[in-house]
């Protein structure tokens, strides 16, 4: 990559905006033309999930805030609107980054409060994410993790994570690591679409692959299955066959939920891309953020039999947190959290997509 177009109009944005100091950047190169940065010195970064929240995990680290992958239905696009910034094309250009997260990360692992409780990454925006290549905030965070022997796991859709796979595998062996995957779909035209930043599909299956191959293995979260576009029984068993060609510890589908701030962005691309699926999907969703449960067990009980055929399986409650990899061992907030594993059987429903 070219970094000597940097250009720099060194403001600073208002304290109350982020409670610190920001410094925003922009790049003259091809893959961050029209994104913006604003870096700052964040004040804590081991986020606490609440405790009526659903996930499976209580701690997570976000380096970043906003994502230049740009998926039209990211939940955490709402987080966006806590900084007043705009949850649509400015979710998708307005990265914030943390640019000391290696650094207050280690301090915090190094506190006497701290536990060593299990960190989840990836689970509100992509860690990643194009800006990771710039600013690669993952090597130190990663580092410091396993310096304190302290569990961890990571959800991506980004090809970069195969750039810190010795520091994965030093992790993995003294550590419980578990790494995943996300592809809810393998049609390339509605990639182009609906993830228009992120890497394609089969790119993604390939560092399952990959990972695989180093003796790492690699869940995979089928998500979001997309209704009406993305779930009939061939696609379904398209997806799930590549998943498993690739090598998956497991597949865990998850069904597409709308939450409000990413509703409306989905429905706005809905309306100029699928116009007819429109009324449909305000009958789908007219209970709330998630498709209904008849909907839910569908696709749950279809994508564990397609699995079942090809091999794999559902990933087991914790497996998702706690993957230990083959030939290396043998012994809702502003920074909120998504989704990490689907442990029942029968429509489990989380929060990541």
């Amino acid at each position: 990559m070219r970094w000597n177009n940097l250009s720099e109009d060194g403001r600073a944005a208002s304290p109350a905006l982020f409670g610190s100091e920001v410094v925003t950047r922009t790049f003259d190169t091809p893959e961050f033309r029209g994104i913006t940065f604003h870096e700052v010195r964040a004040r804590s970064i081991l986020n606490r999930v609440p405790g009526a929240s659903r996930m499976p995990f209580e701690w997570t680290v976000n380096p970043y805030r906003g994502c230049s992958h740009a998926c039209v239905y990211c939940f955490a696009r709402k987080t966006h609107s806590y900084l007043d910034l705009d949850t649509g094309i400015g979710f998708d250009s307005q990265i914030v980054v943390k640019v000391n997260a290696p650094q207050l990360l280690r301090k915090e692992l190094g506190g006497r409060r701290w536990q060593g409780e299990h960190v989840a990454m990836g689970t509100n925006v992509d860690c990643y994410q194009r800006a990771e290549g710039r600013y690669r905030l993952m090597p130190g965070i990663i580092a410091a993790l396993r310096d304190y022997a302290n569990p961890f796991s990571i959800l991506t859709k980004g090809t970069l994570i195969l750039r810190d796979l010795p520091l994965l595998r030093e992790a993995a062996a003294v550590t419980d690591v578990g790494v995943s995957v996300s592809v809810g779909f393998t049609d390339p035209d509605l990639w182009r679409t609906v993830e228009p930043g992120t890497p394609a599909p089969q790119r993604r299956l390939d560092v399952v692959r990959t990972l695989a191959d180093h003796g790492i293995g690699c869940a995979v979260l089928m998500a979001p299955v997309i209704p009406y576009l993305a779930d009939s029984p061939d696609q379904l068993r398209t997806t799930v066959r590549a998943i498993a060609a690739a090598g998956a510890t497991s597949v865990t589908p998850l069904a597409l939920h709308l939450r409000p701030g990413a509703r409306e962005w989905f429905m706005s691309w809905l309306a100029r891309h699928h116009p007819g699926l429109v009324r449909r999907y305000e009958v789908l969703y007219a209970g709330g953020a998630y498709a209904p449960t008849w909907y839910q067990r569908r696709i749950t009980r279809q994508v564990h039999e397609l699995a079942a055929e090809y091999g794999i399986g559902p990933a087991a409650r914790g497996a998702a947190r706690a993957i230990r990899p083959a030939a290396v061992r043998d012994a809702d907030t502003p920074d909120g959290a998504g989704a990490a594993t689907s442990p029942e059987p029968a429509a489990t429903q989380l929060t990541l997509l």
